[in-house]
């Protein structure tokens, strides 16, 4: 992980493994419990911040507030809905973030944009979008009101198997979970950390043929 591409200006170089991950991501298959119906939906976008951190490439979380009425206490990777003066997905990812974790976006190069996913529970059409932290900045909770916590998670510490469960979630279905400290990083959020961990050729073997219920208070 230690080759390069071109430097942007103030900055670290984006490395050349991102800019592959990036290239698989755009394209990658979209599992059939997170596709988008034909019509309907509310239309968001989050921002999946890669950065160089003292433990290898990381990913940008927050926490959500417990006191909210969706997705109450969960973490996620920062975004929201779209807003009619946003130019798009990208312009919305990057302004939830700095709304919710102050971070500077001059400091940000995006890379791509993933494939539209859906969120059941919430009706959100999610587009994921993948940038490099070219020259990161200081993030923390900056609506109080929704982000309880901001982290920079080590790929490695994800990967880890010892940090990776299968949960039931309350609709019923399965997926990949991660506990890392007080964190539990599951449903939409994990299916993305799970399919970036593969794709990325992080991901370790672990032992998902174990399903276990969610913690109370967890959903």
């Amino acid at each position: 992980m230690t080759e390069s591409a071109t430097a942007g200006p103030g900055g670290a170089e984006c490395p050349a493994w991102l800019r592959r991950l990036a290239a698989a991501a755009e394209v990658m298959d979209v599992p059939r419990v997170a596709r988008p119906p034909a019509v309907g939906g509310r239309h968001s976008a989050v921002l999946v911040l890669f950065g160089d951190g003292p433990a290898g490439p990381d990913l940008l979380y927050i926490q959500r507030n417990e006191g909210l009425r969706r997705h109450a206490g969960q973490p996620a990777f920062p975004g929201g809905k779209i807003e009619d003066s946003d130019d798009g997905p990208v312009a919305a990812a990057l302004r939830e973030a700095v709304e919710e974790t102050g971070l500077d976006p001059a400091g940000v190069d995006v890379l791509a944009t993933l494939p539209e996913l859906f969120i059941a529970r919430s009706q959100f059409r999610v587009v994921p979008v993948l940038a490099w932290w070219r020259s990161p900045s200081a993030v923390r909770p900056v609506d109080i009101g929704e982000v309880a916590a901001v982290e920079r998670i080590a790929v490695a510490d994800l990967a880890d198997p010892a940090n990776r469960v299968m949960l039931r979630f309350p609709s019923g279905h399965s997926g990949p979970a991660f506990r890392i400290g007080p964190m539990l990083i599951w449903g939409f959020t994990g299916l993305i950390t799970d399919r970036l961990l593969a794709l990325g050729g992080w991901e370790r073997p672990w032992d998902a043929s174990v399903i276990r219920e969610m913690p109370k208070g967890a959903a």
